[in-house]
């Protein structure tokens, strides 16, 4: 059972990978090389995800499988999800498990339980959580997380169009300048707030943020205004998010960030299709985690 500070923890193992990459698991199952042994769906995404896994060791420091592709197969792809995270920890990556969730304090507290409690390899070193419940929601999470050296992402500035519908209300005006009361803000200044207590010696708390990658000079913003909060950056690549996008979420050393790539990596082989790709998938999963790794420590060092 891990007991450092989950974020300590991380930090290292991207120190140790040269990598800030979180490739993240979401097995769209269309996008899947062909079934070879026809074995059907839920053994076809087992065998593809086990492959990438394995693929991936050494070179990138977390994973992070969304929960949706495996509730999407049923109970015994619910019943995969924990597989892979065995797998994953196996392996010795970080594991965030993207789930989103957020409730009341009793469920939020079974939630927890569920998701960060367990010893035997299947809770993830963090979870992803909705704060629009505010600290009751988050609280059970943090209970759980720091009596198990694991933590939280809160969503504070996501990477989807829609999200300034809700997170940009209270700015003043378009443009970062204008955006003083923004609720994204607010939320960030919870987020640094609620992990003050546990702070690791990275500098980073358990409460970390996802900040989206499309969104650059949000991010700027917040790396400025949140010192102690670790980022989770989806929204590279496939979303459209550069690694000059992404560069700017990181602190002043290079650290304090890991950027999702999902599609990217899981299915470079489709850029190869004609050539053999879906044969040789896993190897090309791993030379696009390299090259995205690559990008995104040259844009970073040269900031």
């Amino acid at each position: 059972m891990p007991t450092s500070h989950c974020f300590d923890r991380l930090a290292e193992l991207c120190q140790k990978s040269r990598s800030a990459i979180c490739v993240g698991l979401d097995p769209h199952y269309e996008q899947l090389p062909p079934d070879p042994k026809g074995r059907g769906v839920l053994l076809h995404v087992r065998d593809f995800l086990f492959d990438v896994i394995g693929a991936l060791e050494g070179v990138v420091p977390c994973l992070k499988p969304q929960i949706a592709f495996f509730e999407a197969l049923g109970p015994d792809g619910y019943a995969l999800y924990f597989e892979i995270v065995r797998e994953a920890h196996r392996r010795g990556f970080f594991v965030i498990g993207d789930i989103k969730r957020a409730d009341i304090g009793s469920t939020a507290a079974a939630y927890a339980k569920g998701h960060l409690g367990p010893d035997d390899g299947s809770a993830v070193d963090a979870v992803t959580l909705n704060p629009y419940l505010g600290v009751d929601g988050i609280e059970p999470f943090l209970k759980v997380g720091r009596a198990k050296g694991r933590g939280v992402f809160v969503l504070a500035r996501t990477s989807n169009p829609s999200g300034k519908e809700i997170q940009d209300v209270g700015a003043a005006g378009p443009g970062v300048a204008n955006s003083g009361g923004a609720l994204y803000r607010r939320v960030g200044a919870l987020l640094e707030q609620w992990g003050a207590t546990n702070v690791g010696t990275s500098g980073y708390s358990d409460v970390g943020a996802v900040v989206g990658a499309t969104h650059p000079d949000e991010g700027a913003l917040l790396r400025r205004e949140l010192p102690k909060t670790f980022f989770l950056v989806p929204g590279y690549g496939a979303q459209g998010g550069t690694a000059a996008d992404v560069a700017c979420c990181f602190d002043a050393r290079g650290g304090g960030a890991v950027v999702n790539s999902s599609r990217g990596v899981l299915f470079a082989w489709k850029e190869q299709e004609k050539s053999g790709g879906a044969a040789r998938f896993a190897e090309l999963a791993r030379a696009a985690a390299i090259s995205a790794s690559d990008a995104i420590r040259a844009a970073v060092a040269g900031r």
